[in-house]
């Protein structure tokens, strides 16, 4: 499968906390920074990464929790790309979004 039907397919089948996100992120919404949603960097999709800013949004759910060093490999080509990477849980997401928002706000600021 190409890199850009990989994508679309991860946009489809992206989880509850990735669609309130999304919500907080699309269209500029937060500080007018765009965001685009599973963007291949390298080997891997970006959760949410804003390229102006070259800031990436990670989603962590459980299963993640148990690939700790697949994360940290991850982030490490990442952020060799020139990006700042942050991770929340899901569950930071769905019980405190707005705190979540405020996070990444403060990340944008970082960056500029």
């Amino acid at each position: 499968m190409d890199r850009i039907a990989s994508a679309r397919r991860l946009r489809r089948t992206q989880t509850f906390a990735e669609t309130k996100l999304w919500e907080i992120l699309r269209n500029g919404r937060l500080d007018g920074s765009k965001f685009r949603r599973q963007m291949p960097i390298d080997r891997y999709f970006a959760d949410f990464a804003c390229r102006k800013a070259r800031l990436i949004v990670e989603l962590d759910g459980a299963a993640h929790r148990e690939t700790a060093d697949y994360d940290a490999r991850r982030t490490e080509v990442l952020e060799h790309h020139g990006f700042m990477v942050i991770r929340f849980d899901n569950e930071q997401v769905l019980m405190d979004p707005g705190g979540v928002a405020e996070a990444i706000q403060a990340a944008l600021r970082l960056t500029v």
